[in-house]
């Protein structure tokens, strides 16, 4: 069995390996044609060209597997040749040669991509021959690993899935385009910052630490992360180690995958779930109790009739009943009504203007509380086809629940306006108490409140105007620093 060193050296008679010679004396190209002559390399055929110049022409050309560079090529050198023939796209391997022993040449030949340098006075046909060949070996193999990289990282760069590398750290190494499109950040400037000003909880980034260091890999976590604009996504992260030659996690790998429209698709469908029960229980109701309430109204005005009607108290009992079954009337159409909205009766508008419209009826209220109005409406248009009507009934549910909320004398009201390519939206903030979790979750509920003597069917009612409208609404609050909501409709 032939050895590795033995393959090199053996000649291969049917693959004939071009060489072209750089070098400026005739003497020297004369000697290395002799090298090249002999037996041991007789599939080698050598070419010369005497100057930096004729160098560049011919690399140029393609022809040639390899490169013998003289260091010495007039007012150039040869690593200038290595140098710029590697910027022209060069990947044919180039062996420099030396007069003498320079390590510092050496390792500058190298670092500028030569394959391999020989000292001239040291040359024989047997070296010659194996460097040529190991360089051409060599460069084969790195062109293969070459390829390689660019495939993967093709794969990489245009993956629709958002692929990312991080350290033990969890600080970013590397990130695809579909990271940046995510979370708003450069490649760039994902390296350079903490990972902690990603995420909206500190603890969630705490315990994703753990579970990554601990098992190495991690499967669907989710976590809230923070976009460049500040906006809030819910997405999923799997995470898993890259080992090293000692099985030992080296970095990191991972895809995060947003799931903000899923999350929301399924909290409008169990909304919608909820919502078309309680119609459906409140139809029931309705049916159920205005047929006693209209018995007990007609018995009421006939009772009247019989009665004394100069007697106070008979008149004060009868009128409170009277108001009472009027108030039950009154609150079972309510019921009804926020269960199922009429279809919305859509017109083209001009969102600010509705939304400066809806402000005004509450402007009374602020005033007489001493509270702060702080408004901004976006410019450009905002034209929108929505139910005007509609449209005021659920902002105004928001802009009532926000002053009621706020401290007289202290509240701060903000309204803006915002509008993207495909969509108008709205924000309203206020400085009251907040909104705990626990009542957040149950928000929209109907006859949910924490009001005294509401009926809890506003925000349900307005939850109901923006589904018609295939919007969305978002709640952001914090307990003891106030509440935002966030409602979007479609242009």
């Amino acid at each position: 069995m032939m050895s590795n060193d033995s393959l090199l050296d053996a000649p291969v008679k049917q693959n004939k390996i071009n060489v072209l010679l750089v070098e400026d004396d005739e003497d020297d190209y004369m000697l290395t044609r002799a090298l090249v002559s002999s037996r041991e390399n007789a599939n080698i055929r050598l070419d010369w060209v005497d100057s930096y110049e004729r160098a560049i022409d011919m690399i140029m050309t393609g022809k040639h597997d390899v490169y013998l560079v003289d260091y010495r090529l007039g007012p150039h050198t040869g690593i200038n040749l290595i140098q710029e023939a590697t910027q022209m796209g060069c990947r044919a391997p180039m062996i420099l040669l030396t007069g003498q022993d320079d390590l510092t040449v050496d390792q500058s030949a190298l670092e500028m991509g030569a394959a391999d340098y020989l000292v001239k006075g040291r040359i024989d046909a047997q070296l010659l021959g194996r460097s040529i060949r190991y360089a051409l070996r060599q460069a084969s193999v790195l062109s293969e690993v070459a390829d390689k990289e660019n495939k993967y990282r093709s794969l990489f760069e245009r993956s629709i899935d958002a692929i990312f590398v991080i350290d033990h750290d969890l600080r970013f190494q590397d990130a695809n385009s579909s990271v940046e499109r995510l979370l708003g950040y450069t490649r760039e400037q994902l390296c350079g910052m903490n990972p902690a000003r990603l995420f909206a909880d500190l603890n969630c980034l705490r315990e994703l630490r753990f579970n990554v260091r601990e098992h190495g890999q991690i499967k669907d976590f989710e976590a809230i992360l923070l976009t460049r604009e500040g906006r809030k996504r819910i997405c999923q992260l799997s995470i898993w180690a890259v080992d090293d030659s000692r099985g030992q996690p080296e970095w990191f790998q991972g895809i995060v995958r947003d799931i903000t429209e899923q999350k929301k698709a399924q909290q409008d469908l169990i909304l919608a779930e909820k919502l078309s029960m309680t119609g459906k229980i409140a139809r029931s109701i309705a049916h159920e109790v205005r047929n006693p309430l209209t018995n007990l109204s007609l018995a009421l005005e006939q009772l009247k009739d019989e009665l004394e009607v100069d007697n106070e108290y008979v008149t004060m009992f009868t009128d409170i009943i009277g108001r009472n079954v009027d108030r039950i009337g009154q609150l079972i159409t309510e019921m009804l009504n926020s269960s199922k909205p009429r279809e919305p009766e859509r017109r083209r508008q001009d969102f600010n203007e509705v939304v400066r419209s809806t402000v005004m009826m509450v402007n009374d209220r602020i005033k007489l509380k001493r509270m702060r109005l702080e408004t901004d409406y976006v410019a450009g248009d905002c034209q929108t086809l929505i139910d005007r009507e509609q449209i005021k009934t659920a902002i105004l549910n928001l802009l009532v629940n926000a002053v009621e909320a706020m401290e007289e004398g202290k509240g701060v009201l903000q309204v803006r306006t915002d509008c993207s390519a495909d969509k108008v939206y709205v924000q309203i903030t206020d400085n009251g108490g907040g909104i705990s979790p626990t009542v957040r979750q149950r928000l929209f509920d109907p006859f949910f409140t924490g009001k005294s003597g509401g009926m809890g069917l506003g925000l349900t009612a307005t939850q109901n105007i923006v589904g018609s409208h295939k919007g969305s609404i978002e709640v952001e609050s914090e307990v003891g620093r106030g509440t935002t909501f966030r409602l979007s409709f479609p242009k």
